[in-house]
């Protein structure tokens, strides 16, 4: 386990997307496992930026994404789908044949999760995956509890998350969906790198839980304590306690 000390969010952002951009030059037909959130919005405007300037070529890379919401339209503003789009894929040169996320609007869990599974392995699996840590471990929607053996699969979300996510839905828990589809444990851990941000006191309790901790289902974030390849970068707040 590697762990980058940033001095602030943007610090942390601008060490990210320079661990990715490193792939993408070294790999340019890479397949990029991308996340979803607050704390990688930063990292995306970063690569943005490099696009602009030249310093970056998405236009042979696979996207694969950790997670979607089930249920909601692909066109709504706060599906997966539109937060990507938005932040990133409209922003850069990646082609849109090559964009993977799980199918939110299939009502068949098993159907859809099967069908993600099939695209993770033929592309030829993860080189490298991006992720963020929930304040109770969870990695994707990786709820506390989860088997570490699963692929793709359907989740109940916890009150927490639901209550962590109700922000993006005008403040009402009620709008936010009660499921989703997302990239299992054994997916995450089969990438062959994997690169985590963290900012902020809030995640500082956490961080030293998953990575100082025992490994252990009821903390997610921990396994990845096993990955040969695993990055950790923080800000100074979110690795105050380590």
């Amino acid at each position: 386990m590697k762990i980058i000390r940033a001095k602030d969010y943007a610090d942390m952002s601008r060490k990210a997307a320079n661990i990715i951009s490193a792939q993408v030059i070294m790999k340019p037909d890479c397949v990029l496992g991308l996340a979803t959130g607050g704390t990688p919005v930063g990292t995306y405007a970063q690569l943005v930026d490099w696009y602009n300037k030249g310093d970056i070529d998405f236009s042979e890379v696979t996207t694969v994404n950790l997670d979607e919401y089930r249920g909601l339209p692909k066109e709504h503003p706060e599906s997966y789908w539109s937060f990507m789009h938005r932040n990133l894929f409209d922003k850069v040169n990646i082609d849109p044949a090559k964009i993977n996320l799980p199918d939110g609007t299939n009502p068949d869990a098993e159907d859809a999760c099967a069908k993600y599974n099939q695209i993770i392995h033929a592309v030829g699996g993860i080189d490298l995956q991006l992720l963020g840590i929930g304040h109770d471990g969870h990695i994707g929607f990786n709820e506390p509890g989860e088997a570490f053996e699963l692929e793709t699969h359907c989740v109940d979300l916890t009150p927490e998350t639901i209550e962590a996510n109700k922000r993006f839905f005008d403040g009402n828990v009620d709008l936010v969906p009660k499921q989703a589809y997302t990239m299992g444990i054994k997916t995450i851990m089969q990438a062959r790198k994997v690169l985590m941000v963290a900012n902020g006191k809030g995640k500082a309790e956490i961080v030293k839980k998953a990575f100082f901790g025992p490994v252990t289902p009821e903390v997610p974030a921990s396994i990845l304590q096993m990955h040969p390849d695993f990055t950790l970068v923080g800000d100074e707040e979110a690795l105050s306690l380590i």
